[in-house]
């Protein structure tokens, strides 16, 4: 098997309650920012956007920001979700907000630039995975509120949270509920 195919078997969601605490480098999350850009994009539009938080300041605030937003909008608030909700930037070394530019010109349909932002995240993913960095995607209604916190542009969506971390011990061997035989048709 190819190292490409064997890092794209091997990836795995990572969640912040396993996150070991340990820092990550400028330098990696740059690397790992880089690969991002090299994601497919139609017509050229590169819309993803990244909003890092990198400094503990900085996860505290978005810590703080989540947490009193998710108490004023929840139409029934848990307080072990608000817990959760808390304690996700705070456990995370980087937390990074996924957005999207919208073409201006909408020279392609939306979809094709929330699926081009999505490739982008999967760059990063793979790549840092490939530097034993551990990362979850989530998309929480909490998202639609980011503006509130930090500029977004005209046009710029956020599409969720990329939770990031060091990790300890290997990764559990992935499970795929059916063989691509079942997924494909041939013509």
């Amino acid at each position: 098997m190819s190292m490409i195919a064997e890092l794209i078997k091997s990836r795995r969601a990572v969640f912040p309650a396993q996150y070991n605490g340990e820092h990550i480098s400028e330098a990696s999350l740059k690397q790992i920012l880089e690969s991002a850009n090299w994601a497919p994009t139609h017509r050229r539009t590169e819309p993803w956007r990244f909003k890092v938080f990198y400094s503990e300041e900085s996860r505290n605030e978005l810590s703080s920001f989540l947490g009193e937003t998710y108490r004023t909008t929840a139409v029934k608030i848990s307080e072990v979700k608000y817990r959760k909700v808390m304690e996700k930037p705070k456990q995370s070394a980087c937390v990074i907000a996924i957005c999207m530019q919208r073409d201006p010109m909408e020279t392609v349909p939306e979809w094709e630039e929330v699926a081009a932002t999505a490739m982008a995240v999967q760059n990063m993913w793979l790549t840092a995975h490939e530097l034993k960095i551990g990362m979850y995607w989530s998309s929480p209604s909490l998202k639609d509120h980011l503006h509130k916190h930090i500029s977004l542009a005209e046009g710029e969506t956020c599409l969720g949270f990329i939770y990031m971390g060091k990790y300890d011990g290997p990764l559990p061997a992935g499970v795929r509920n059916g063989n691509m035989e079942d997924k494909t048709s041939w013509f």
